[in-house]
């Protein structure tokens, strides 16, 4: 990676982050390490969640944060209850009582931004950095309303139509300076407003990634051979993720291997359906699982604080998405951990996944089920080319991905974004 050449402020920039969602997940993550990398003698780290949770005590535990707020009425659904997190069941919820709950949380949604809008008037924040897609609506508009810079880190390759209007103007706005894209394929989102866009990518910590200062929990967990060959993913389980065709690709593997490679051959998925995500697509998966009955086979192991001891143990890792993902974590962390990935060629994958190098894209029209099966065998066939592919993507992670060097990157744009150059 090329040496950077750091922006001087004339001062200390005061930011106030904004992340749209307690829950965890990639753009919670992806934020960790960009405060973590941050210089603090340059960047005020001020943080604003809609209510404590995972990422908060990341945040809190690691230290990563001068500041840390919760604003509730942060709406993350819109038919959310007032008082507490979104739970599953609310979707049952009698039609008038979530019409009531949504035109209260249109209510709520003025306050945050009117909240937050004094809030960077009493902190005299000279940026507003916002974290997500609600963020970046809420953001646009405190900008307006405070005077204050924002900058939008936009982690997203579409929207609905019925807000892609308000959204470009946003962008376009004066208020929004500048506009960071994980990738290429959020790029696109900006053709109106292309000279304020950067595109730098996730990145994470090259060290606390090192297989080699990891201890390896899955296989000893769930009781497998010592020859075992783990098909491995990590991630939100939402269909447009592709653990569905994940599971029929391996039913199609599996069906073509001997007894021994059967025996062998293990998959598992770590991740679960956020409660605020109807419906709960962990059970969908699990009962597919038993409907075909590779319950032996093919494992859902639930949500994970740490995945790092899992991954650790997968022979080779699988990104199955089938929509256009920016840029999922899962590719990178999986080769940060010297692991081959196999991943469906959509959104910005092939941005971070060489073909051939650190993996393999499976570029038939997507879902290429079979594809994806025909894949599973090679690399389960293979051990060379897993070993090989694997230390590539280390070797690649090391040299694009590092959290440390991305992070002054984004330091860039944070001073330039301020206006304190």
């Amino acid at each position: 990676m090329e040496a950077l050449s750091v922006l001087e402020p004339r001062r200390k920039v005061r930011v106030l982050f904004i992340n749209d969602t307690a829950r965890n997940g990639g753009p919670g993550r992806s934020l960790y390490y960009i405060l973590r990398f941050l210089d603090p003698s340059v960047v005020h780290r001020a943080v604003v969640l809609p209510r404590p949770g995972v990422i908060s005590e990341l945040y809190a535990s690691r230290g990563v944060t001068e500041d840390l707020f919760f604003e509730p009425n942060l709406v993350e659904n819109p038919v959310e209850p007032w008082g507490r997190a979104m739970a599953r069941d609310d979707f049952d919820a009698p039609l008038p009582l979530r019409a009531v709950r949504a035109t209260g949380n249109v209510v709520r949604g003025a306050r945050a931004v009117l909240s937050l809008s004094s809030l960077v008037r009493r902190g005299c924040f000279d940026l507003v950095y916002c974290n997500g897609t609600n963020a970046d609506y809420a953001g646009g508009a405190i900008a307006k309303l405070s005077g204050a810079p924002a900058l939008w880190h936009v982690r997203y390759t579409s929207l609905p139509k019925a807000v892609r209007g308000v959204h470009d103007r946003l962008a376009a706005s004066d208020g929004v300076k500048r506009i960071v894209c994980v990738s290429e394929a959020s790029a696109k989102l900006f053709p109106h407003c292309r000279e304020k866009v950067t595109v730098i990518h996730n990145a994470l910590d090259v060290g606390e990634f090192d297989v080699d200062r990891v201890e390896p929990c899955l296989k000893r967990e769930l009781g497998l051979p010592a020859d075992a060959v783990v098909f491995g993913s990590q991630g939100r389980v939402l269909p447009r993720k592709g653990y569905v065709e994940m599971v029929r690709a391996a039913d199609k593997a599996l069906r073509q291997m001997t007894d021994d490679e059967r025996r062998r051959c293990h998959f598992a998925v770590l991740g679960d359906t956020p409660e605020d995500i109807r419906p709960d697509h962990v059970a969908e998966c699990r009962a597919l699982v038993r409907e075909l009955g590779l319950e032996k086979s093919i494992t859902f192991l639930g949500f994970k604080v740490d995945v790092k001891p899992y991954v650790a143990d997968f022979d080779v890792a699988v990104v199955p998405s089938v929509y256009p993902d920016p840029l999922p974590r899962a590719v990178i962390e999986g080769m940060a951990l010297g692991k081959p990935v196999v991943a469906f060629d959509v959104g910005g994958v092939a941005e971070m996944l060489a073909d051939g190098e650190t993996g393999a894209l499976v570029r038939g029209a997507p879902p290429d089920v079979d594809g994806l099966a025909t894949q599973m065998l090679r690399y389960l066939r293979d051990p060379e080319l897993r070993k090989r592919q694997g230390a590539a993507g280390r070797v690649r992670v090391e040299r694009d991905f590092d959290g440390a060097q991305q992070a002054k990157r984004i330091q860039n744009q944070i001073v330039l974004a301020s206006g304190l150059v």
